[in-house]
This record gives C-alpha cells, structure tokens and sequence, in this order.
C-alpha cells in the first residue's frame, strides 16, 4: 500500500473513534440501538463514518454529513440511502465508480479518480449539524485534504458542504469574499489554493424526488469534474 493510502487509512481510523461531539454520538448511537424496521437485522455501524475512494484521487466529493440509516448503518458515505440510491449509479456511468449500486461495506465497490468525504461525519438530527459540530470536525477535512495529493477539483454537494471548503480555504490563510462565490448548482469556481469547484445540489430524497436535481444534471457535473482534472 502506498504511504499516502497508509496515512488516510489511519486517519479514517482516527475519525471513527472521534468523540468531540456529545450530541452527536448519543444520536448515533441510539439510532443503532433501536434501528428502523427494515434494518432489525443489521448491526449499525453508529460510530463517526470514514471516507472512501482512492487514495490518489484528482476528484473530491464533498458532502454534508451521514444519513442516520444509511452511512450510520453501513459505516461507508452514501452507503444504503436514497441519497446514495441516485449519486452511485452517475459515478458509474461518470466512470468513477466500479458498480452502480452500494450496499454494505462488503458490496465490492471501488472507486477510481475519486474520493468521497464530507464536512460532517456523525449523523446528526433533523440533518442539522450545529456550527460548532461543523467546527469539530474541520480539522479532519484539513489534514485529508492535505493528503490528498492529486486533488485538482472538489464537487460540493449542498451549501453547507461549500460553506465548508471555503471555511477550509480561509483556514489555510486564503482571503474569501463571500459574495464573490455564490451557491448555485453547476457554478465552478477557481479558489486561492489553486482547486477548481464546482457546487451541486444535494442529492437528497428532497431535491430528487422533485426534480430540483435529475440525473442528466448530476451526471454533468460529474462529467465536468472529470474534465477539469484531466482524466480521460
């Protein structure tokens, strides 16, 4: 294994045991104690979720934080949800992902050019993480980006997970006008460190189910985050 896969397993395994966030962690665990009908039989993963992808990644997908039965149940991002039902199945045809569906950890999926994180990483409730949580968690989203040695294009998926890069650029003392980057689906952006980004919206059951996000949409900018890093 190469020593910057080495460094990101082990800070995935750093982040899974991550206790920063009573709140969250009383969630989670609770979520995995009682379980949704349909999952009786599943043992939650009810911890913080790692990242997932491949360590030499030009693409970052950043998210907002696991779904409370999806990611907090299969302990992978967009893992068992409908969130993940809609964005796998464009990464395999974006050619990002080895299989368009994701089930479980031991699914066999594999992603190539592409790594999948987010600013969250404890289910929070209501889907609400509170500024302070997000807080918490920065640090993680630091020293994963510095890991990631290739990354040439960041695809944010929601505001919130936007919020959260250009609160990552300013940490590494970069100067952001707000105004001059707005939120919008399909908007791309140069930003001072040099990554290119592109904003999405989320592919949540929300934003699918009623058509503020379809699949051509999605798979566009996928497509143009290809582009972008020059991957063929």
């Amino acid at each position: 294994m190469a020593g910057s896969a080495k460094t990101l397993e082990a800070l995935n395994a750093r982040i899974a045991e991550c206790d920063l966030c009573p709140r969250l962690r009383a969630h989670c665990t609770e979520i995995a104690r009682v379980r949704r009908r349909a999952y009786l039989e599943w043992e939650y993963w009810g911890r913080p979720v790692p990242s997932f992808g491949d360590p030499e990644a030009r693409v970052l997908a950043l998210g907002l934080a696991p779904g409370a039965h999806g990611s907090n149940r299969t302990g992978r991002p967009f893992t068992g949800d409908g969130s993940g039902d809609f964005l796998y199945p464009v990464l395999y045809e974006a050619g990002f992902a080895s299989q368009p569906k994701a089930t479980s950890l031991q699914d066999g999926m594999k992603l190539s050019g592409l790594w999948i994180t987010s600013v969250g990483r404890c289910a929070p409730p209501g889907n609400k993480p509170t500024p302070e949580e997000l807080r918490n968690c920065a640090p993680w989203l630091d020293e994963e980006m510095t890991l990631l040695k290739n990354l040439r294009v960041v695809v944010c998926l929601g505001r919130i997970a936007f919020d959260g890069l250009l609160a990552h650029e300013q940490r590494r003392g970069a100067k952001i006008v707000r105004a001059e980057y707005p939120f919008g689906h399909g908007n791309e952006f140069s930003l001072p460190s040099g990554l290119k980004a592109i904003t999405s919206y989320h592919p949540s059951l929300q934003n699918t189910n009623t058509g503020k996000l379809t699949k051509v949409m999605f798979l566009k900018t996928f497509m143009r985050a290809r582009e972008l890093a020059g991957l063929k």
